[in-house]
């Protein structure tokens, strides 16, 4: 695997640096060639997930860093994207159910819910500070 098969973007802990998450999927739109169904569904988990990664992981700390890093396998047509934090982990299966009745008016709670119903795949490693969302591309 070649440098140019990976996509690099660092971003400081703070709410303004979401606004570089736009530019940046952009550039994979270009790089992977995929179209607007997949823009779409690619921003909405990758903003779930630095947001939860900012606020969640990192405390909004503007000192902590949150890493992403997009690796594509164009022979299937995979996008694996990784969003990783500096805070202590938290484990996924503790996550309250975002549909049962008691949570449905919950301001927060349904991220990972949301990446789940727009990812491929989602796995969460380093006791999860780290989440690697695939997508399957359209052709």
């Amino acid at each position: 695997m070649s440098a140019s098969d990976s996509k690099k973007l660092v971003l400081s802990s703070t709410f303004d640096e979401m606004n570089r998450l736009e530019p940046y999927v952009n550039e994979l739109k270009n790089w992977a060639q995929f179209g607007e169904e997949d823009f779409n569904r690619i921003m909405l988990t990758l903003s779930e997930a630095v947001n939860n990664a900012i606020l969640h992981g990192n405390d909004e700390d503007p000192d902590k860093q949150v890493h992403i890093n997009s690796i594509l396998d164009n022979e299937n047509k995979l996008l694996k994207i990784s969003v990783e934090d500096e805070g202590d982990g938290f484990d996924p299966d503790d996550l309250p159910d975002p549909l049962k009745e008691e949570n449905l008016m919950n301001e927060s709670g349904r991220g990972v819910y949301l990446i789940e119903q727009y990812a491929d795949d989602i796995q969460f490693t380093k006791n999860g500070t780290k989440v690697t969302i695939t997508f399957q591309l359209e052709d």
